[in-house]
């Protein structure tokens, strides 16, 4: 049998209020999408408009008023001047002029008329498509060419196996065809512009252009029969099996090389990039050095000028005079303050904003003095979250939201602020340096290596011991990937 029981329970609960949820959320956001936020605030929110308030305005009317009156004591002596060279006829309308006086007809029929036309761009697959209704395919044939131009990838590549796309038209066109005929319509797409288009592997598109090549050409034979019968050890770059196979000497074969290196192995991508758009970085910081004193500021867009309706707060204003308001009017005030509340907590939460962002980034800034005075990047130090969280006596995830996508211009480039914060090592002095420190080392031994023996992850590992840098070979390994540097047996040269 059980009972009902009633006690009291103490419990404490963490719960953010709706202006501090709000302020999190534009913290995370770039300068690029807070305009955009912005607009979207002020369309949903009558009460919430553009400009300097009230006060603001206020004192640069008095500004401008003191600069106008020194500007009239100024200019006194030339008002008379200045009214003489007042004209009437400036301020009257071209439309009282009769048109026929206006238009004249100096040409002939006979005259040539030369117009610039605008180029507009093609995307890849109208460049493909044109070709192909300028082929000799007709029918059926062109319906399968038509397919197959909408099966290639952004690299120009067909992915998909030859009975695949005979059944896709079965279904789509229905269209019974056999596999020879698909293959006959691709070989008309792969003898089309860019070369190596409707290749259905890498060694097929590197064989498609170097067939349009000079095939007198000793380098570029060569180069077709390696990839035909080597492209496995070629890939891999086991370029002495090749030469023993192929009885050629080092010269020879360096020579097929270069000829293979300059093949676009993306064919597609040469004109999808033309149609892509590339969109520049806005920094949100900017850092400037005036002979070693470091100046911050935040970039403009970060402090739109926002203010509460006037027209809402006379409305306010005006139903607060109502001795008993009915439910209409009740409604009103509701809708009124709700609306003039969601824009103050708006307008606080753009403020609060700026000024985190200028104090996390001015903490960065004094933690990296040295770095961002010299640009050097062995110059940085290991930091973390939670070291510029401990100055500036916020939350590591506040930090994190700060550091998200957010960009600082600086005199030697513009960097995400990301990118400051690294782990650190231990030198065999015991001295603590950033793994960003490390990786620019390992990336300049890299680039000084001699390509023809590539240093191995034991022998970096070496190197850099030598240099009192303690640290494993993984570690190496990890850094390598990181910087994108392929192993030793992939940056080997002839």
């Amino acid at each position: 049998m059980s009972f009902l029981r009633q006690g009291l329970q103490q419990r404490l609960l963490q719960k953010l209020s709706p202006q501090q949820i709000q302020l999190m959320k534009l913290l995370q956001v770039p300068t690029m999408a807070l305009e955009a936020r912005i607009k979207e605030e002020i369309e949903q929110n009558p009460a919430l408009e553009e400009g300097k308030d009230e006060e603001e305005e206020a004192s640069d009317e008095s500004r401008q008023e003191k600069e106008d009156r020194d500007s009239d004591a100024e200019g006194e002596g030339h008002e008379s001047d200045t009214r003489e060279d007042f004209d009437l006829d400036q301020y009257i309308s071209d439309d009282e002029v009769p048109s026929y006086k206006t238009y004249a007809n100096n040409t002939s029929p006979d005259d040539e008329v030369r117009e610039v036309p605008i180029s507009g761009g093609m995307s890849f697959q109208d460049i493909l498509v044109s070709q192909l209704h300028m082929s000799e395919l007709e029918g059926d044939e062109l319906l399968i060419g038509e397919h197959l131009l909408g099966s290639l990838d952004d690299d120009g590549y067909l992915r998909r196996d030859l009975p695949a796309v005979t059944n896709d038209l079965a279904f789509s066109q229905n269209l019974n065809i056999e596999v020879k005929e698909v293959a006959h319509v691709l070989e008309v797409i792969q003898s089309f512009d860019p070369p190596g288009v409707g290749a259905r592997d890498l060694r097929e598109c590197l064989l498609l252009q170097l067939q349009r090549k000079d095939q007198d050409n000793k380098a570029i034979c060569l180069a077709e029969e390696m990839l035909d019968k080597y492209m496995d050890e070629f890939s891999k770059k086991h370029y002495e099996k090749i030469m023993k196979q192929l009885n050629i000497s080092e010269d020879e074969m360096k020579s097929a090389v270069d000829e293979i290196l300059k093949l676009n192995p993306r064919p597609g991508n040469s004109s999808a990039e033309n149609q892509k758009s590339s969109q520049a970085v806005i920094p949100d910081f900017i850092l400037t050095n005036n002979d070693g004193i470091l100046d911050l500021t935040l970039n403009s867009r970060n402090a739109p000028s926002l203010k509460v309706s006037r027209a809402y707060r006379e409305m306010m204003e005006h139903y607060s005079k109502e001795k008993k308001p009915d439910k209409k009017s009740q409604e009103a005030i509701l809708f009124v303050k709700q609306k003039l509340d969601a824009a103050k907590w708006f307008i606080d939460a753009i403020q609060q904003r700026q000024h985190t962002l200028l104090s996390t980034m001015d903490a960065i800034m004094n933690y990296q003095i040295e770095y961002f005075q010299e640009g050097d990047e062995t110059k940085l130090r290991p930091m973390i979250l939670k070291d510029i969280a401990d100055i500036v006596l916020l939350d590591i995830s506040t930090v994190s939201r700060v550091a998200n996508s957010k960009y600082i211009q600086t005199h030697f480039g513009t960097f995400l602020l990301k990118s400051f914060f690294s782990e650190s090592l231990t030198t065999e002095s015991g001295e603590e340096v950033s793994s960003r420190e490390v990786k620019k080392i390992l990336q300049n031994i890299v680039e000084a290596e001699n390509k023809k023996k590539p240093y191995t992850d034991q022998k970096l590992v070496k190197m850099l011991h030598e240099n009192g840098y303690t640290i494993a070979r993984r570690t190496v390994a990890k850094y390598r990937e990181q910087l994108n540097i392929p192993v030793a047996r992939m940056r080997k040269e002839i």
